[in-house]
Formats: structure tokens, C-alpha cells, sequence
């Protein structure tokens, strides 16, 4: 039994999965501040706190997920099987991220949406909550 490829699969995945996860997060939630504060109406504070507790969940369930699928069944016998290995589950979950990416985009783009209507429907019929 050699462990040692996938120990050394472990110690490569690991922090691939995680900068992967960084750089998506950083990228996406940088760019979503102009999203949260045409949602949020200007109001920097509201906006800016949201942004930061959907990036806090995507790290969360990113990570979480990276690290459930972590395992790798049965030992890796050579370096080939190893990148094998790694390419399969750094693959698996590069498109796992791309989805979660394309979902919060959606998000961005359904409240932005969502916010832009109500906008036009208090224009239209004026604010009643008085």
C-alpha cells in the first residue's frame, strides 16, 4: 500500500481548490458592489453588508463541498494515476464553481431586476406605505 501519491494528491488539491475558491469569490464579489447598490438603492451600507454575507456563504459552501469531495477512493498507485486523479476532482470541482458562479449571477441579476420594477411601480403609482 503507498499512501505517499495520495498524500501528496491531498497536499495539491487542498490549496488549489482554495485559491480557485479565493480568486471566484474575490473576483465576483468585487464586481457585485455595483449589483448591491442598484438593489439596495444607493444605501452603501445595506448594500456593501449583503454583498459581504453572500461571500461569506460562498466561501462556506465552496469550501464545504471541495472539502466532502475530497476523498479519493482506493490508493494511487504512480504519478500518472495521481494526475488523473487531481484532474478529476480539480475538474469536478471547477464546474461545481462555475455553476455557484452562474447562480449568484443570476441572484444579482433577478434582484436587480426585482428592484428595478419596484422602482417603476413607485414612479407610476407613488409610495402608499404613507
Amino acid at each position: 500500500m503507498n499512501t505517499s501519491f495520495n498524500f501528496t494528491a491531498y497536499l495539491i488539491y487542498l490549496p488549489v481548490v482554495i485559491a480557485l475558491t479565493w480568486y471566484v469569490a474575490h473576483i465576483l464579489f468585487k464586481n457585485s458592489k455595483t449589483f448591491m447598490l442598484e438593489i439596495f438603492h444607493g444605501k452603501e451600507e445595506i448594500a456593501f453588508s449583503t454583498n459581504k454575507l453572500f461571500e461569506t456563504g460562498f466561501y462556506l459552501l465552496n469550501v464545504g463541498f471541495a472539502l466532502t469531495i475530497m476523498k479519493i477512493a482506493g490508493d494511487v498507485a504512480d504519478s500518472r494515476g495521481m494526475l488523473e486523479t487531481l484532474s478529476y476532482k480539480i475538474g469536478g470541482f471547477s464546474i461545481y464553481l462555475g455553476l455557484m458562479l452562474f447562480f449568484n449571477l443570476y441572484l444579482f441579476f433577478r434582484g436587480r431586476k426585482i428592484s428595478r420594477e419596484r422602482s417603476r411601480l413607485i414612479q407610476q403609482f407613488g409610495n402608499t406605505s404613507k
